[in-house]
């Protein structure tokens, strides 16, 4: 009989206790330390992220850093509005959820119920604009343009408007100084997107939702600079959302103000002479369309010539910057956009870029000189040039005979540079070179003198235009070849022919392509801004800058001061020599070349001005005016299109702008008083400790003298000058060539 405990257990029952024992035992020492670990090992640790979970952030932006001109004017800066905020935290607090103060609220501001609602609603991936996108705890701006009448109703009667306040704060405005525009220069700004707050989210300089940004021109370059760092107030709140006790608070930093070397006086002046000669061009009759000329755009540079700095660039058509202050109405948005707004927000003089027409012709000469031939060189300018089947023809059909190269910048003469063209295509070894044999010294000439690349210019969305060498060359035709090869037609129409010529041997260079891309047609483009550093190089002897429109970056208080030096980027492919004999024949032009009709009476003994015209022929449309100058302290650069002439559209507007530069009287006489600029801005302006600056009174500049007098090239009645050529300038700026064609200009030789 087995022997059976007295407590009626079995060994096996034993053994099963004691197993389930030691569990129970380790799970209670497991869920011990667990808590042991959590409560007082790291247990700080999870209390701040608890309690973090109950803290929220109100933020005070920052004043954003005025904008200045080189004197101390401000081009933006801020201003102080009554702006009418939304709690919406106290708002739902409400037994309606805010419904009647809101509704109450529209009718003191003008404002429909409904628009006053969309306002206050909080941003989600289903809900359209207009909604809040900033933080919820974050009072919500309903309106920057309250009256004082009517935040005093507000204020006043606050048991009325539980959760709504009316403040004075900060707004960004463009003052248009003297009547600057400056639009596409300065940018604008908006609020900034969960994107870009991700984006920079791990960067020394994080957005908070409240934040405004640039989003183009200098806004956009120097944002970081100009944003300063925002105010942050913690609150500690329950878990429905109540505050219930103040945490800490960060002040608010004031962003830093940017000068920059535009002078806002000169600024006026050269938005006022584009605007003026394209309203003059629209007035001539184009004898080739049949129509007046439509001179829809345009842009100036005026660029110190030895620092690369830009005293003045404008944009036409322009618009008011003030439109996209306190957010933009869809009205406002859609004729800045729209498809007959002609894209005001374009910067044409860093984005617009066309062919340069005979403004190109001083890197075909630096390329002549460089490919070995002399200056002085009799060099045959014929009436016309053929090659094969097809002739080129100089304009109405002039003949100087044997030239130098620097007479041919004078003259203009396009068979000199055809020749020369022609034949550095023949050594290269014409249509089908052998590998690794051209030379290619046209095209090597403008990559080197900056072509086909950003100049780097301080403002974002800079383009690059175009060289059309060989690699270009191949690089389009393999993307445009299947289009090419299935609308082309041998025998079809004029676009229809060009596509089979592509199709079959778009990818060679051939002798029209580099006959057209010498005097600056074909498929080159280039922009204003990329002139301006051409010309500048061959005014400072040959060194070209790295234009800037920054000059220096000066904080709030005005005791750190970060200058922007000016940077050389490279030298001109062209020996000193040939330079001199280059800048002669330019200061030529001027006296008695392309551009003497223009500039006549102008005192070239005591201000050496030097210039190239071009008219640049666009296939379908009229011709775009160029005209480059420069002294020995200014490069001037004007381009309009689709209004004419290079000398006969843009030269009585730079040629203004230059009087109001030196203070060129209508006699030829040199008015020092009147003159804006006659040296270079030295120095920089004062930013006083209590942020304040030191900038003269806009109503002592003499600008307003300077657009009203007359203009030492136009009669004295205000009637046009008769546009004619004096005899033997050849002005080849007046010529009518025979149609281009544009993608190629393609000759079957």
């Amino acid at each position: 009989m087995t022997n059976i405990p007295e407590t009626g257990r079995t060994p096996r029952v034993q053994i099963r206790l004691v197993v389930i024992q030691i569990l129970v035992l380790s799970l209670l020492g497991t869920l011990g330390g667990r808590l042991w670990y959590l409560q007082i090992r790291e247990g700080a640790a999870y209390q701040k992220e608890a309690s973090g979970n109950h803290v929220q952030q109100v933020v005070a932006p920052a004043v954003r850093g005025a904008i200045l001109d080189a004197r101390g004017v401000p081009l933006a800066d801020n201003e102080t509005r009554l702006v009418v905020s939304a709690s919406r935290t106290e708002l739902l607090r409400q037994k309606d959820d805010g419904k009647a103060v809101l509704t109450k609220l529209a009718g003191v501001l003008g404002m429909s119920p409904e628009e006053v609602m969309l306002k206050v609603r909080l941003c989600d991936a289903k809900t359209p604009q207009p909604c809040w996108n900033g933080s919820p705890y974050q009072p919500i701006p309903i309106t920057d343009e309250a009256t004082p009448k009517q935040a005093l109703q507000i204020r006043e009667r606050s048991e009325d408007f539980p959760g709504i306040t009316a403040e004075p704060e900060a707004v960004r405005r463009y003052p248009s100084p003297g009547k600057a525009n400056t639009a596409q220069v300065l940018g604008y700004l908006s609020p900034v997107t969960d994107d870009e707050i991700q984006q920079a989210k791990d960067s020394d300089s994080p957005y908070l939702r409240s934040d405004m940004v640039g989003r183009s021109g200098l806004e956009r370059q120097y944002d970081k600079e100009l944003r300063g760092k925002a105010g942050v107030t913690r609150y500690e709140v329950d878990n429905l959302g109540r505050v219930i006790g103040k945490a800490e608070s960060d002040a608010a930093e004031p962003g830093a103000n940017l000068v920059t070397s535009i002078d806002s006086r000169v600024q006026r002046v050269a938005e006022f002479e584009l605007d003026k000669a394209m309203k003059t061009a629209r007035q001539q009759f184009d004898k080739i369309t049949g129509t007046n000329y439509k001179a829809d755009s345009g842009a100036v540079v005026v660029m110190e010539a030895k620092t690369g700095r830009v005293v003045a660039m404008a944009s036409a058509p322009t618009y008011d910057p003030n439109v996209w202050v306190g957010g933009i109405s869809a009205k406002d948005y859609q004729a800045l956009t729209g498809k007959n707004s002609d894209y005001p927000l374009l910067n044409r003089a860093i984005q617009g870029q066309s062919a340069p027409g005979s403004t190109f012709k001083v890197v075909s000469t630096a390329a002549a000189v460089e490919a070995g031939y002399t200056w002085n060189g009799g060099y045959p300018c014929t009436s016309s040039y053929s090659v094969g089947n097809q002739v080129f023809k100089n304009f109405e059909g002039e003949n100087f005979g044997p030239i130098s190269l620097g007479r041919a910048l004078e003259v203009s003469c396009d068979t000199v540079f055809y020749g020369l063209a022609h034949n550095e295509w023949k050594k290269d070894g014409g249509i089908n070179p052998k590998k690794g044999q051209p030379k290619d010294y046209f095209f090597k000439a403008a990559h080197q003198f900056g072509l086909g690349k950003e100049t780097g210019i301080d403002l974002p969305n800079e383009v690059t235009g175009r060289v059309p060498d060989r690699q270009w060359k191949q690089a389009y035709w393999e993307a445009n070849k299947d289009a090419w090869c299935k609308s082309g037609k041998k025998d079809g129409s004029y676009v229809e022919k060009i596509a089979y010529e592509n199709c079959l041997e778009g990818n060679q260079m051939r002798a029209g392509d580099e006959i057209n891309y010498s005097i600056g047609q074909g498929d080159t483009l280039v922009t204003p801004i990329q002139e301006a550093v051409i010309y500048g190089a061959l005014a400072n002897g040959g060194t070209m800058y790295t234009p800037t429109l920054g000059k220096a970056v000066i904080s709030a208080d005005g005791k750190t001061v970060q200058e922007i030096k000016p940077k050389a980027h490279g030298k001109l492919p062209i020996n000193q020599a040939a330079l001199k004999g280059m800048d002669d024949a330019l200061a030529g032009v001027v006296t008695r070349g392309t551009a003497a009709w223009k500039f006549g009476g102008w005192p070239q003994n005591k201000i050496p001005l030097h210039a190239k015209t071009g008219t640049a022929e666009v296939y379908g449309k009229q011709t775009t005016s160029w005209l480059a100058t420069y002294s020995k302290d200014y490069t001037v650069i004007m381009t309009i299109a689709q209004a004419g002439t290079g000398s006969g559209a843009s030269g009585e507007a730079v040629r203004n702008i230059y009087n109001a530069l030196y203070g060129v009287q209508a006699d030829g006489s040199i008015d020092n008083k009147k003159a804006l600029l006659p040296t270079p801005q030295k120095g920089l302006p004062k930013v006083r400790t209590d942020g304040t600056i030191t900038s003269p009174k806009i109503s002592d500049d003499p600008v307003k003298d300077v657009l009203t007098s007359p203009s030492p090239s136009a009669p004295a009645d205000g009637t046009p000058p008769a546009a004619t050529t004096p005899p033997g300038t050849g002005n080849s700026n007046t010529r009518r060539r025979r149609p281009r064609r544009r993608g190629g200009r393609r000759m079957l030789t």
